[in-house]
Order: C-alpha cells, then sequence, then structure tokens
C-alpha cells in the first residue's frame, strides 16, 4: 500500500505533461485549517475481550483543528482551466477516551502530494482572478501517534499509511492587476484508499481545509 498512492496519481501528472511545458505557473502559498469531519472528528469503537480475558470498555477518540500550509503551481491551458500541482501539510491532535482507563494522546500528520483541475467559470485563468472551482487527487502520506504522555517526548506507538485522497472546494483570488493577490480556499479532502476499518486500517482522513494565502 505504501507504493500505491504516488502510483495512482502518476497518469493525472503525465496527462497535464504538456500544459505543464507551456503556460508559465501562478505560484501561491497559504496557511491552512483543517477541521476534521465523520470518522476523523470522532469515532467509538466498541467494547472487546482482550488476550489476557480482560474487559476492555467502549473507547472514543476525537481530534481537534489542525494547522497546516501549502505550496501551489496553478498552469493555465486555456481561459477558464488550469492544472494545479500543491504540496501541502498538516497536523493534528487528539485524545482516545475510555472509562476507567487513562487518556491516550494521539496525534496525526499528513504530507500531500497533489494534482488539481481549476475551473476559472468567469474566464479569468490565465490572470488566476476571482472565483474558481476545484477538484483533484493527493498521495497522502500520513502518520498517526499514541502515547500516554507527550508523544515528542514518550514513548509513542506510531502507525504510518500511504493512502490516495480526494480533494473537492472553491475559491476566490482577489485582485486583477500582476503582482500580489489574497487568496482564500476552502475544500474538502477524503481518503480513498487503505481506510478499511475492517483490516485494521486507521478510519478515512476526511476534512474540510480552510486556506488563506497569496497568489503571485
Amino acid at each position: 500500500m505504501r507504493r500505491t498512492a504516488p502510483l495512482l496519481i502518476i497518469p493525472f501528472l503525465l496527462a497535464s505533461g504538456s500544459a505543464l511545458k507551456a503556460q508559465s505557473p501562478h505560484l501561491g502559498f497559504s496557511l491552512n485549517l483543517t477541521v476534521p469531519t465523520g470518522a476523523f472528528n470522532s469515532t467509538t469503537y466498541p467494547a472487546y475481550t482482550d488476550a489476557f480475558n480482560n474487559f476492555v470498555p467502549p473507547q472514543r477518540e476525537t481530534y481537534d483543528v489542525g494547522l497546516g500550509g501549502s505550496f501551489t503551481a496553478s498552469f493555465p491551458t486555456d481561459r477558464n482551466l488550469a492544472v494545479r500541482l500543491n504540496i501541502s501539510g498538516s497536523s493534528e491532535n487528539g485524545v482516545n477516551r475510555a472509562q476507567g482507563y487513562s487518556d491516550i494522546n494521539l496525534q496525526h500528520s499528513i504530507f500531500s502530494l497533489g494534482g488539481d483541475l481549476q475551473i476559472f467559470p468567469q474566464g479569468t485563468a490565465y490572470r488566476h482572478s476571482g472565483l474558481y472551482f476545484v477538484v483533484g487527487l493527493s498521495a497522502d502520506f500520513e502518520r498517526f501517534d499514541r502515547s500516554f504522555g507527550d508523544p515528542q517526548y514518550d514513548y509513542t506507538d506510531t502507525t504510518s499509511k500511504s493512502r490516495l485522497g480526494g480533494n473537492i472546494g472553491l475559491g476566490h483570488t482577489f485582485g486583477y492587476n500582476a503582482g500580489m493577490r489574497f487568496n482564500l480556499e476552502a475544500t474538502f479532502h477524503k481518503t480513498l484508499t487503505g481506510n478499511d476499518t475492517g483490516a485494521g486500517d486507521p478510519p478515512s482522513t476526511d476534512f474540510v481545509k480552510l486556506g488563506f494565502g497569496f497568489i503571485f
């Protein structure tokens, strides 16, 4: 599974190769808030009996709002369409609670390499201004840490996953002239592979990403 996500995104990048060579990109960077949704926001695991015949009560895992950043390169292909490559990452803290047991501190981090299509309905792709819609795929490299103390210093149980993610959303770039402009974007990210909890995979890393940044 470690190699699956990068391999699945390669055809998308190859298909856009001619566009990337032909156009000068609009570069951008942003600070992002990640708001967990669905099972990533809150998951309750049922009670069970462990190997030593001890009863373990239901466990509830929750993650808080996280912080991250993105770097993007948007290549316009015509007035209404651009191909965007992006590098992004974020980190979220959480907790696992079970009645009668000490809380377990959780930490999740994700590093993503993505390719998106940007649709500019007002025909402003070349200037990268105004409203646009975005849809794409990402190769997600994730790390899940569990510790009774601080995951940075105390003993930590770590799980690493490479998965394929999908992204859909919209954004708006403010300003029409050349130079630096402001950008706001909201996208929904969903894990598409490696999320079979019945097979022992972590739940889907689903979240809403709210970004504020600059476009050049």
